[in-house]
């Protein structure tokens, strides 16, 4: 099961796909947004939710106040599950379901056509994705940042960590929780 940890849903459910996703655990979740609360970068925040699977990371945010949120899913069968968990959390919050956005696509594409800037983006990509394609999405990403925004990868503790000097952004933590690990990036500063 998975649920919304925190925040004005708190202790919603949400309907997860019955295959092809790996939804991030409460412990994992529960961990992260502490951390990204400590930063002061949810609240307010306008977030992107990348390989949304279920939608639990953004919706998570959304729940805890960030001021919109998209979420990412090229997943059909996904995507439709995503837009009924926004439908569902938007009731308990009492907020329009306008605030967030469900895109069927592939990342890379969303990226392309994005206008930005997001300040916190949240990116679980399945554990198969490859190298080439993960760092090819986070060059993509860079330039529709905000400066201060907060990017989020999540992979398997096995996975090569992600090339965040060559693709603009600059590394500020790293956690491993058994079998995954999450890095904290933020986009680089002009030198």
């Amino acid at each position: 099961m998975t649920r919304i940890i925190a925040g004005a849903a708190r202790g919603l459910r949400l309907d997860v796909p019955s295959a092809g996703t790996r939804p991030t655990s409460d412990r994992v979740r529960e961990s992260l947004f502490g951390s990204l609360e400590s930063m002061d970068a949810i609240d307010g925040a306008h977030v992107l939710d990348l390989y949304a699977g279920s939608g639990a990371l953004g919706l998570e945010a959304w729940s805890r106040g960030a001021a919109s949120v998209d979420l990412v899913e090229r997943s059909r069968s996904a995507a439709g599950l995503v837009r009924r968990n926004v439908m569902t959390v938007a009731k308990a919050l009492g907020t329009p379901a306008s605030h967030a956005r469900v895109h069927e696509s592939t990342v890379h594409a969303f990226l392309q056509r994005a206008a930005g800037p997001f300040d916190l983006v949240l990116t679980d990509p399945p554990y198969d994705l490859d190298d080439a394609t993960m760092t090819a999405d986070l060059t993509a990403l860079a330039p529709l940042l905000s400066p201060d925004a907060i990017v989020v990868i999540e992979r398997a503790k096995r996975s090569t960590p992600p090339e965040l000097d060559a693709v603009g952004l600059t590394p500020l933590r790293e956690k491993t929780y058994g079998d995954t690990r999450v890095w904290w990036a933020e986009p680089a500063q002009p030198t």
